[in-house]
This record gives structure tokens, C-alpha cells and sequence, in this order.
């Protein structure tokens, strides 16, 4: 019984009863459950604040990163040049390989910025111009392998030749562009899509040189180079000329001569680039 003369209630009972739990905020003495650490820290104002400042933080970085990144490598472009479908990559390949039937080159336009490329088979893409690269590479080390003639050096420098001579291609062009003074919305990413394209036809004729021999090769391998050919001058002469047909310049003008000329230059060394990144993986 207790004490009549306790002016307290004695509670280490039930704190040894409760393993230590706090008593409520009644002060009745009953047993609550401790919080945990982590709600704790979130009750905790300061810490709250914390949170937020360093969130706060963060999306700054994040941006600042992003603006950094698309003033070197623009990311948003890459992602309209990437935007492609099942149905665009069959048509694609089949205009590089026929192009001859084909009318319309125009390249689609809605609100002065062109379609992505799923819409419109003319617009330029660097997914089949990527994966045509890395699949050349591929089928270059198969047919070295068949010839006991693999080595990861020969294979590097393989990918290298052809990036270099794909840079050169680029630089090369704009040179022109600029010397000529010529204003077209050609992009270097449109360059690198247009030119990267030939490896199409490489791997084309690379598979049927392993399978049929050389004659495979040079048959399916001049027909590439032929649509190729074909292909480029009806692509760049929208681009390259289109200055010049809203100027009214006359066709036989100076200018324009040299515009054609320049035309038919990246159109013709397409076929040579081909057969020069090719004759040696067929024997």
C-alpha cells in the first residue's frame, strides 16, 4: 500500500517496467514509446532548414551543369537527331540504298523548326550513321579474324582511320562553306549524319566480300557507292543551293558554279572513302 504521508508517486517501478521509456507528457507517469533518430532530426527545425538549403543547392548545381554541358556538347540537339523509330530506320535505309525513285527531298518544317526524324525521312538522324559505325567496326574485326590476321591494334586503327577521315571530311567542308560564303542552316551535325551514312554501304559490301569473295564486293559495293553518290548530291544541293535559287541567282553564275562544284566534291568522295576503308578487309 502506499504511503499516505508520499507527496510523489514513486515511478522507477515502471521505468524499470518500461525498460527506460520516457514518461508521457500527461505526466501521469505512463510509458512512451522513444523516437527515432532519424525522426528526430526531422522534427528539428534547424535541421529542416538544412535540408532545404542543401536541396536548394543541389538543383543550382544541376543547372549550372546542364548549361555547361549544352555549351559544349548540345545535348538538346543530339536528343531531336536520336528521335527515330523502327518504322524511319527501315525507310532510311531503304532511300540509301534506292534513292533513285524517291521525289520529294524536302526536309519538313513546322513553325520554322524541322520535324523530328521519325516524321519525315529526309531530316538527317546520327542513330543509323552511330550504329552503322560501330557495326562497320564490328564486321571489320570478323573479317580480319577469318584472314588470322586480328589484333586489337589493327582493330583501333581501323575505328581511328575512320574517325580521322570522317573529321577531316567535316572540317574540310566547312572550310569550303566558309570561303565560298556560303548562309545555310547545314549544322556540323547534320555534316557528321550525311557523311556517316556511307558506312552503310560498307558494311554491305564488307559482308558480301566474307560471303560471295571479291566479287561480291565490288558488285554490291559499287552499287552503294553509286546510291551514295546519288543520295549526297540530291540531299546537300537543298542546302548548299538553297541560298542561291531564294537569291535568284542565275544557275550559270560563278557563285553558283562553285556551290556545285562543291556539291558534287563531298557527293564524289563518298565512293572513294568507301572503297579506301574497305579493299583491304576482302580477300
Amino acid at each position: 500500500m502506499a504511503d499516505p504521508h508520499q507527496l510523489f508517486d514513486d515511478t522507477s517501478s515502471a521505468q524499470s517496467r518500461g525498460y527506460g521509456a520516457q514518461r508521457g507528457p500527461s505526466g501521469l507517469g505512463y510509458p512512451t514509446a522513444s523516437a527515432s533518430p532519424q525522426e528526430a532530426f526531422l522534427s528539428d527545425p534547424v535541421s529542416n532548414m538544412a535540408m532545404a538549403y542543401g536541396s536548394s543547392l543541389a538543383a543550382q548545381g544541376k543547372e549550372l551543369v546542364d548549361k555547361n554541358i549544352d555549351r559544349f556538347i548540345p545535348v538538346t540537339k543530339l536528343k531531336y537527331y536520336f528521335a527515330v523509330d523502327t518504322l524511319y530506320v527501315g525507310k532510311k535505309l531503304g532511300l540509301l540504298f534506292f534513292p533513285y525513285l524517291h521525289q520529294d527531298w524536302e526536309v519538313q518544317y513546322q513553325q520554322d523548326t524541322p520535324v523530328a526524324p521519325r516524321f519525315d525521312v529526309n531530316a538527317p538522324d546520327l542513330y543509323i550513321p552511330a550504329m552503322a559505325f560501330i557495326t562497320y567496326i564490328l564486321v571489320a574485326g570478323l573479317a580480319l579474324g577469318t584472314q588470322d590476321r586480328f589484333s586489337p591494334d589493327l582493330l583501333g586503327l581501323q575505328a581511328s582511320s575512320a574517325l580521322a577521315w570522317l573529321t577531316l571530311e567535316v572540317l574540310a567542308i566547312l572550310l569550303s562553306l566558309y570561303l565560298l560564303t556560303v548562309n545555310t542552316d547545314l549544322t556540323t551535325i547534320d555534316l557528321v549524319a550525311f557523311l556517316g551514312y556511307k558506312y552503310v554501304g560498307m558494311i554491305g559490301g564488307v559482308l558480301m566480300g566474307l560471303l560471295f569473295g571479291k566479287i561480291g564486293y565490288y558488285l554490291v559495293l559499287g552499287w552503294c557507292c553509286i546510291s551514295i553518290f546519288v543520295f549526297m548530291i540530291r540531299t546537300l544541293r537543298l542546302k548548299i543551293l538553297a541560298e542561291a535559287a531564294a537569291e535568284g541567282v542565275p544557275v550559270r553564275g560563278a557563285r553558283n558554279q562553285l556551290r556545285m562544284y562543291l556539291t558534287m566534291a563531298v557527293a564524289a568522295a563518298q565512293p572513294l572513302l568507301m572503297y579506301w576503308l574497305t579493299f583491304h578487309l576482302v580477300r
